[in-house]
């Protein structure tokens, strides 16, 4: 489906036709009133046709909700023209977005009825059907095609973000492993395209809305703890901008005052950031100031403001960000900065004009409403999309990489450097010299041997700053290495770099191919599709080719496949020597169709229930997070060593859900069984004689849990120190940790993933 919400068909009693029909129509009506102000001529009568054509092509159908089907339609397109900003076509092909996958319907028939244009973006918004190798991932594939619309059309993004919002708005409807799916999804790539398109309300509110769904308990508490603070932090507020407010009627400035507190995933990042709590984070809101002005007066306008914010706050002189004079890659453009308030709290103040503020808030579309202002807003969106699509033009690697690449661009903070000529180039922060000489032209990239970084000689690992001005050496005899992927940051460059060295490795593909098959054909064996997967997870290779290539540059010996059978006979006759052998999975359908079968109608019939099923399923805790009984957990589908529990924090959850969703299976803990789990516990204090003895005293002696390991460092009265112990579960870990929090000079007490050995 390429709505994330399924259709499914509720009881024919339960349906009241006549109330349907008046809401579809209300909803309809709200759209038009919201599109009035920029249709023209025929533009009422093609939207009317649009949305006909869907309401009949739907009308079997239903959400996961219940609902008719039509009603995601309608809020795509609602969402389209009041929250993006979009017009007439983006409003058709919105209506019609599910048409051609979810109905009988086909590009031609759209073509036809609505025109070249429309069946264009329709067809980037068209998932890819078809059967897709094991191993592969369908989700990248779908979000190549996607991204490759960028060529064409960039409202095929535009429309396809308002698409997953509404989707996300409504996840609530659907299964647990969906929402993991289709959340992780959503922050993986939907969140910083929005972020790069310049969305930001839709960024946060995806951002947020991934937090709800995959951490509920931390999203609850975030969101009720704003709610709790809210009455203090408007006094504070209303105090802080009283003197502001004053000496901007006095200057006679046209403007508007707004204190917003940050978003709860934000909240929560700063909270995993700085290892601390809800209360001791000092920048909870931001006071935006927005103001009237002529475009050419639009600069000193937002200085003006500054100067007066910072006559009554003294300014942080390392906060001050000046994206008016230099605006970001995405179009955004405003003054920030940080002062310090009479209460001794840091309060981030963000200056801006109405336009600044609308292009803030929707991006992309909102720039081509002011594209006639001389301004730098659309010349660096289009500067980003012009390296977007030259990325996307030289793709020949699988979708996954491809992706990878593609996020490289996103999400990242810039730095502007010079050309020796003065012209400015914007890069994202961590970029090298070989990144800007890739960003000058390819082959200048290609023969790059060094750089002169503010007339001073540099090597090409060389990270740029703000201002610095480079000027490129090169030589002929110079050529990409394995070795530049280590330190370029750009995709443009990366892809180059990958794009020269592929072409240079193909004899060593072929000859690894050669010798891995002669090699299988000894210990009888056939080079299958399925023998490749296996050894690619067996020596961790990222695809085929590199797996191929490793044997063919013999980094891999031809005598390690004679392992990887021998690993993988043991592995099985271990496997056929349990009470009941278990079940060869291949992805998540295939664990709950043998599930159900085991289990029939039970409400937990399709889920993983760990500690009873160890004797129908392969399965075993992933080292990476280290899961323990009561953290949120899901199941993941291997290729080789069955299923892995991991925690939906994960360091590797995003990837592992958003590329290879359909792996993924429902999984929870039962209480059979109270086995001893592995969790890892940072101290950190003032040092004091004996605290070490008190800390091991209470684990050992008092709660009589087992461990480890433990490590203490000591260093100017501070002892930090991390111990790995033994615990039943959460609630368990969590009693431990209050003990220790009361122990005289511990300051904090955290839970830690780590690796294990």
């Amino acid at each position: 489906m390429s709505s994330a919400i399924a259709p499914m068909t509720p009881t024919v009693e339960s349906i009241d036709v006549e109330a349907e029909r008046i809401e579809i129509l209300k909803r309809y009506r709200l759209l038009l009133r919201a599109a009035k102000p920029f249709l023209k001529d025929n533009d009422a009568k093609l939207i009317k046709k649009a949305f006909n054509t869907s309401l009949e092509a739907h009308k079997e159908m239903r959400r996961k909700s219940g609902e008719p089907y039509i009603y995601h339609p309608l809020a795509v397109a609602q969402i389209c023209v009041e929250e993006i900003g979009l017009g007439t076509t983006s409003i058709i092909c919105a209506l019609l977005h599910d048409v051609v996958e979810d109905t009988d319907m086909e590009i031609a028939d759209i073509d036809r009825m609505f025109g070249n244009k429309v069946a264009r973006i329709i067809d980037g918004l068209t998932k890819i059907s078809g059967n897709f190798e094991f191993g592969t991932s369908q989700q990248a594939e779908n979000f190549r095609k996607m991204l490759l619309t960028l060529s064409d059309d960039v409202r095929v993004i535009l429309i396809k973000l308002a698409d997953r919002l509404h989707n996300m708005r409504t996840l609530g409807s659907m299964a647990r492993d969906k929402q993991l799916k289709i959340a992780s999804e959503t922050a993986y790539l939907y969140a910083p395209l929005a972020h790069r398109l310049g969305l930001y309300a839709i960024k946060t509110e995806l951002e947020d809305l991934y937090l709800k769904y995959t951490e509920p308990v931390i999203y609850k508490d975030i969101a009720n703890k704003l709610r709790a603070t809210r009455l203090a932090r408007d006094r504070f507020i209303a105090q802080f901008v009283k003197p502001i407010e004053r000496d901007l009627q006095v200057a006679e400035l046209d403007y508007a005052i707004k204190g917003r507190p940050k978003s709860i995933h934000s909240i929560w990042n700063k909270i995993k950031k700085q290892n601390t709590s809800f209360e001791e984070i000092y920048d909870l809101f931001a006071i935006r100031v927005i103001l009237q002005a002529d475009p050419e007066h639009e600069k000193a306008v937002c200085w003006q403001a500054y100067s007066i914010v910072t006559d009554h706050y003294t300014p942080n002189p390392n906060r001050l960000r000046d994206w008016i004079s230099t605006p970001r890659a995405n179009g955004y453009e405003s003054l920030h900065t940080t002062v310090m308030s009479k209460s001794g709290q840091w309060v981030e103040v963000q200056i801006r004009t109405e336009r600044m503020d609308e292009v803030a808030e929707k991006g992309y579309a909102a720039h081509w409403k002011y594209k006639g202002n001389e301004t730098k807003t659309g010349e660096n969106i289009e500067t980003w999309l012009s390296q977007v699509r030259d990325v996307l033009n030289h793709s020949d690697r699988s979708a996954i990489e491809f992706l990878n690449d593609f996020r490289s661009s996103l999400y990242q903070e810039e730095v502007f450097v010079f050309t020796p000529k003065g012209d400015l180039k914007v890069l994202q922060t961590g970029a090298t010299a070989l990144d800007f000489a890739f960003e000058i032209h390819s082959q200048i990239g290609c023969r790059c041997i060094g750089a002169k970084v503010n007339g001073k000689l540099e090597g090409i690992s060389h990270v740029l700053k703000n201002g610095d001005q480079v000027e490129i050496l090169t030589s002929a005899k110079q050529k990409p290495s394995e070795d530049w992927l280590k330190f370029v940051v750009t995709s443009k460059a990366r892809s180059r770099i990958k794009e020269h060295i592929r072409e240079e490795n193909k004899g060593h593909v072929t000859d690894g191919r050669e010798l891995v098959g002669k090699k299988l054909k000894v210990l009888g064996l056939e080079l299958t599709l399925e023998t490749i997967n296996q050894l690619r997870a067996y020596f961790d290779a990222k695809d085929a080719n590199d797996l191929f290539y490793r044997f063919g540059k013999a980094y891999l010996q031809p005598e390690e496949v004679k392992k990887w059978k021998a690993d993988r006979d043991a592995r099985q006759r271990a496997l056929e020597n349990k009470v009941q052998p278990s079940v060869p999975l291949e992805d998540g359908k295939g664990f709950t169709k043998e599930v159900r079968k085991l289990r029939g109608t039970r409400t937990d019939a399709d889920m993983l229930l760990i500690g009873e099923d160890m004797d129908k399923f392969d399965y075993k805790l992933a080292p990476c997070c280290n899961p323990i009984p009561g953290d949120e957990v899901f199941g993941f589908v291997t290729i080789n060593e069955g299923i892995k529990i991991h925690k939906t924090t994960c360091p590797n959850a995003l990837e592992l859900m958003s590329n290879h969703g359909n792996r993924i299976i429902k999984a929870k803990w039962t209480s059979q069984l109270e086995l001893a789990f592995l969790a890892g516990l940072r101290i950190t204090g003032t040092d004091r004689m004996g605290i070490v003895n008190d800390v091991t005293r209470i684990i050992s002696s008092e709660l009589k849990v087992n461990m480890r390991s433990i490590t203490v460092d000591s260093q100017d009265g501070i002892f930090a120190g991390t111990i790995k112990l033994y615990v039943h579960d959460t609630s368990h870990l969590d009693t431990l940790i209050r003990k220790l929090e009361k122990v005289k000079g511990v300051v904090k007490v955290v839970r830690f993933d780590y690796v294990d050995a």
